[in-house]
Formats: structure tokens, C-alpha cells, sequence
């Protein structure tokens, strides 16, 4: 039986992903980028970078302990970039890598989707709601 290099085993790993099964890690990726709070911030930090105050602001409703573990997160993922600048207050300034802009496109095409189709949503949801009264 030939041997195989671990880039070769990557990539047959690779071709294997299946994000239908739970225990997949293209699944675990996907329930991470479908969160709401990731879809924010990384729309809000696409047009480029912000500092955490910038984006508590852009960003209504979301919990402070909300927008730290989102941040923390999407940085682990390497999707955005953390930039410690020292100065008095400290600055902190975070943008997306190229992976997050990659992710971004798509992620703002949901966005705009939901933004022109709300409308629709609503009347359909009151659709459903009088034929279930009835």
C-alpha cells in the first residue's frame, strides 16, 4: 500500500467534507458563519477597518459579551485581523483578512436579500398566520 503525504491526506479530507453530516467540520463552520452576529459584523467591517466601539455602535442591540465572543471568534477562524495599537487609551482596531472578504460577498448578498424581501416575508408570515387561525 503506497504511503501518502499529509497534504495528500488534506486534501482527499477535503474532498470528503460533507456539511450534511453533523460531525463534519464544513458543518460546524457553517452554523458559525450563519450566526447572526457574525453576518453583521463582518458586513459592517467589509467597507474596511473599526475600532470595538465603532462596531457596538453600527451594530444595534448587540451585547457587549456578544460582539467580544463574535470578535474572538471570527479571529480564530481567521477571518478578521486584531490590531493592537499602543497609545493612551490603547487602540484596537479590527478588519477582515482576505478569507473574511471572501466570506463578505456572499454574506452582504444575504443581507441585501433580506433587506429587499422583507416586505414579502410579512405578508406571507400573515398568510400563514390567518389560514392557521381559521
Amino acid at each position: 500500500m503506497p504511503t501518502t503525504t499529509a497534504a495528500q491526506r488534506r486534501e482527499q479530507a477535503r474532498v470528503e467534507y460533507d456539511a450534511f453530516i453533523r460531525a463534519c467540520p464544513t458543518n460546524q463552520l457553517l452554523d458559525r458563519i450563519s450566526d447572526k452576529w457574525v453576518s453583521l459584523v463582518v458586513c459592517a467591517l467589509s467597507p474596511g477597518p473599526m475600532r470595538y466601539s465603532e462596531l457596538a455602535r453600527k451594530i444595534a442591540g448587540v451585547s457587549p459579551k456578544m460582539l467580544t465572543q463574535t470578535l474572538r471568534a471570527l479571529e480564530r477562524d481567521g477571518v478578521l485581523a486584531r490590531t493592537v495599537t499602543p497609545s493612551v487609551p490603547v487602540r484596537v482596531d479590527y478588519e477582515l483578512t482576505p478569507l473574511g472578504a471572501s466570506l463578505s460577498l456572499l454574506l452582504a448578498g444575504v443581507k441585501d436579500w433580506a433587506e429587499t424581501h422583507i416586505e414579502e416575508v410579512h405578508e406571507a408570515r400573515e398568510r400563514y398566520d390567518a389560514g392557521a387561525e381559521g
